[in-house]
Protein backbone atom coordinates (compact mmCIF):
# COMPACT_ATOMS: atom_id res chain seq x y z
CA UNK A 1 0.00 0.00 0.00
CA UNK A 2 0.96 3.61 -0.25
CA UNK A 3 0.65 4.20 3.50
CA UNK A 4 2.90 3.62 6.49
CA UNK A 5 2.28 0.41 8.47
CA UNK A 6 1.80 2.29 11.75
CA UNK A 7 -0.81 4.50 10.11
CA UNK A 8 -2.53 1.37 8.77
CA UNK A 9 -2.75 0.06 12.35
CA UNK A 10 -4.23 3.38 13.49
CA UNK A 11 -6.83 3.43 10.71
CA UNK A 12 -7.85 -0.15 11.46
CA UNK A 13 -8.20 0.58 15.18
CA UNK A 14 -10.20 3.76 14.73
CA UNK A 15 -12.40 3.32 11.64
CA UNK A 16 -14.64 6.34 11.02
CA UNK A 17 -17.56 4.15 9.91
CA UNK A 18 -17.28 1.01 12.03
CA UNK A 19 -15.89 2.64 15.16
CA UNK A 20 -13.07 1.40 17.34
CA UNK A 21 -11.90 -2.17 16.66
CA UNK A 22 -12.47 -4.27 19.76
CA UNK A 23 -9.68 -6.76 19.06
CA UNK A 24 -5.91 -6.47 19.09
CA UNK A 25 -4.17 -4.69 16.20
CA UNK A 26 -0.46 -3.93 16.11
CA UNK A 27 2.60 -3.88 13.87
CA UNK A 28 5.69 -5.97 14.52
CA UNK A 29 8.71 -6.68 12.32
CA UNK A 30 7.01 -5.29 9.20
CA UNK A 31 3.81 -7.31 9.60
CA UNK A 32 0.29 -6.33 10.56
CA UNK A 33 -1.18 -8.43 13.38
CA UNK A 34 -4.94 -8.66 13.86
CA UNK A 35 -6.03 -10.76 16.82
CA UNK A 36 -2.75 -12.66 16.70
CA UNK A 37 -2.84 -13.42 12.97
CA UNK A 38 0.15 -12.08 11.04
CA UNK A 39 -0.50 -10.39 7.70
CA UNK A 40 2.41 -9.64 5.39
CA UNK A 41 2.35 -6.03 4.23
CA UNK A 42 4.27 -4.68 1.26
CA UNK A 43 5.33 -1.07 0.71
CA UNK A 44 6.08 -1.67 -2.96
CA UNK A 45 4.85 0.72 -5.62
CA UNK A 46 5.37 -1.73 -8.51
CA UNK A 47 3.01 -4.70 -8.16
CA UNK A 48 5.29 -6.83 -10.36
CA UNK A 49 7.82 -6.81 -7.50
CA UNK A 50 5.43 -8.20 -4.88
CA UNK A 51 6.05 -11.91 -4.24
CA UNK A 52 2.42 -13.00 -3.80
CA UNK A 53 3.27 -16.64 -4.41
CA UNK A 54 5.79 -16.65 -1.56
CA UNK A 55 3.04 -15.84 0.96
CA UNK A 56 0.41 -18.09 -0.61
CA UNK A 57 -1.80 -15.31 -1.97
CA UNK A 58 -3.84 -16.59 -4.91
CA UNK A 59 -6.29 -13.69 -5.19
CA UNK A 60 -5.27 -10.04 -5.03
CA UNK A 61 -7.72 -7.17 -4.65
CA UNK A 62 -6.20 -4.18 -6.44
CA UNK A 63 -7.52 -1.18 -4.50
CA UNK A 64 -4.95 1.54 -5.08
CA UNK A 65 -6.94 3.20 -7.85
CA UNK A 66 -3.72 3.31 -9.88
CA UNK A 67 -3.68 -0.07 -11.66
CA UNK A 68 -7.15 -0.14 -13.21
CA UNK A 69 -6.46 -1.62 -16.65
CA UNK A 70 -5.84 -5.28 -17.42
CA UNK A 71 -2.22 -4.60 -18.36
CA UNK A 72 -1.43 -2.65 -15.19
CA UNK A 73 -3.33 -4.93 -12.79
CA UNK A 74 -1.81 -8.04 -14.41
CA UNK A 75 1.54 -7.02 -12.93
CA UNK A 76 0.33 -8.77 -9.74
CA UNK A 77 0.29 -12.05 -11.70
CA UNK A 78 4.06 -11.79 -12.24
CA UNK A 79 4.56 -12.18 -8.49
CA UNK A 80 2.50 -15.35 -8.29
CA UNK A 81 -1.10 -14.22 -7.84
CA UNK A 82 -3.53 -16.32 -9.87
CA UNK A 83 -6.38 -13.77 -10.10
CA UNK A 84 -6.70 -10.00 -9.67
CA UNK A 85 -9.91 -8.20 -8.79
CA UNK A 86 -9.84 -4.46 -9.47
CA UNK A 87 -12.04 -2.66 -6.95
CA UNK A 88 -12.78 0.19 -9.35
CA UNK A 89 -14.20 0.68 -12.82
CA UNK A 90 -11.81 -0.41 -15.57
CA UNK A 91 -11.48 0.74 -19.15
CA UNK A 92 -10.91 -2.80 -20.42
CA UNK A 93 -11.34 -5.47 -17.71
CA UNK A 94 -14.57 -7.49 -17.64
CA UNK A 95 -16.82 -5.98 -14.97
CA UNK A 96 -18.99 -8.03 -12.61
CA UNK A 97 -21.50 -6.99 -9.97
CA UNK A 98 -22.88 -9.59 -7.57
CA UNK A 99 -26.60 -10.02 -8.05
CA UNK A 100 -26.50 -8.46 -11.50
CA UNK A 101 -24.22 -10.28 -13.94
CA UNK A 102 -22.07 -12.67 -11.92
CA UNK A 103 -23.49 -15.54 -13.98
CA UNK A 104 -21.47 -14.20 -16.93
CA UNK A 105 -18.16 -14.75 -15.11
CA UNK A 106 -15.79 -17.15 -16.86
CA UNK A 107 -12.95 -18.73 -14.81
CA UNK A 108 -10.58 -18.10 -17.73
CA UNK A 109 -10.41 -14.42 -16.67
CA UNK A 110 -7.33 -13.59 -14.64
CA UNK A 111 -8.11 -9.88 -14.18
CA UNK A 112 -11.63 -8.58 -13.57
CA UNK A 113 -13.27 -5.46 -12.19
CA UNK A 114 -15.81 -5.45 -9.39
CA UNK A 115 -16.98 -2.02 -10.61
CA UNK A 116 -17.27 0.90 -8.20
CA UNK A 117 -18.89 1.27 -4.81
CA UNK A 118 -21.61 3.38 -6.43
CA UNK A 119 -22.26 0.70 -9.05
CA UNK A 120 -22.39 -2.03 -6.40
CA UNK A 121 -24.88 0.04 -4.45
CA UNK A 122 -27.20 1.00 -7.31
CA UNK A 123 -26.87 -1.74 -9.95
CA UNK A 124 -28.84 -4.42 -8.03
CA UNK A 125 -31.69 -1.94 -7.49
CA UNK A 126 -31.61 -0.88 -11.15
CA UNK A 127 -31.67 -4.56 -12.19
CA UNK A 128 -34.77 -5.24 -10.08
CA UNK A 129 -36.53 -2.22 -11.61
CA UNK A 130 -35.40 -3.15 -15.13
CA UNK A 131 -36.46 -6.80 -14.80
CA UNK A 132 -40.04 -5.94 -13.76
Amino acid sequence: PFIDLDYMVYMFKYDSVHGRFKGDVHAKEGKLYINGKAITVYAERDPANIKWGAVGAEYVVESTGVFTTIEKAAAHLKGGAKKVIISAPSADAPMFVCGVNLDKYDPKYTVISNASCTTNCLAPLAKVINDK
